[in-house]
């Protein structure tokens, strides 16, 4: 290879890796019929003039397998929770009692089990985009190397190849996480 071009692979690698990183943290949020306090990490509180995510508003725990409450600390908060849960699209009705918000976790029906299927199949495109993306930024860098006189066709073959390798793997690493999650989902 030639000693004038340098690919940062290891940026490439780390920029897929936050790519299944966010593909995680949804996936984390789709209920799977188990209560999880996990599952409201994506919803944001209008707090003080700002989104605010859930847990800096309030304690949030798990008594129960099928409940999960949340202690907030300002009761004038109560309310932009107990809206922020329900236009979150988890499908869970809270409950209020003083400053506690409970969230009753309903059974999943097999309607809902297949939309959060769809759901998750969904974040896992948006995962692959955006690992394609990262893909597409690594060739253009071959590509003006090669432009710019950098390297040989050779070597820029032998650097497409390594891109190429790697996208692969991270491809099949969110195919890996959505057919675990969907088949989480899925069991009754």
């Amino acid at each position: 290879m030639s000693e004038d071009f340098e690919l940062d692979t290891d940026d490439l690698t780390r920029r897929m890796e936050g790519a299944m990183g966010a593909l995680k943290t949804e996936f984390a949020s789709l209920r799977t019929g188990r209560a999880s306090a996990s599952m409201l990490e994506p919803v944001m509180v209008d707090a003080y003039g700002q989104k605010t995510p859930i847990n800096q508003v309030g304690t949030v725990n798990v008594p129960e397998p099928r409940m999960v409450t949340i202690n907030v600390w300002d009761k004038s908060l109560v309310s932009a929770v107990e809206k922020a849960i329900m236009n979150s699209g988890l499908g869970i009705n809270p409950q209020t009692n003083g400053t506690i918000v409970m969230l009753p976790i309903p059974e999943l029906n097999e309607e809902r089990r297949t939309e959060l299927a769809r759901v998750a199949a969904q974040y896992a495109e948006h995962a692959r985009v955006s690992i394609r993306n990262i893909r597409r930024d690594g060739m253009d860098q071959i590509k003006k190397g090669k432009n710019d006189g950098h390297m040989s066709e050779d070597d820029q073959k032998i650097w497409e190849s390594e891109v190429q390798d790697l996208t692969d793997t991270y491809i099949k690493n969110v195919d890996a996480a959505l057919e675990n999650k969907q088949g989480e989902i899925m069991q009754v």
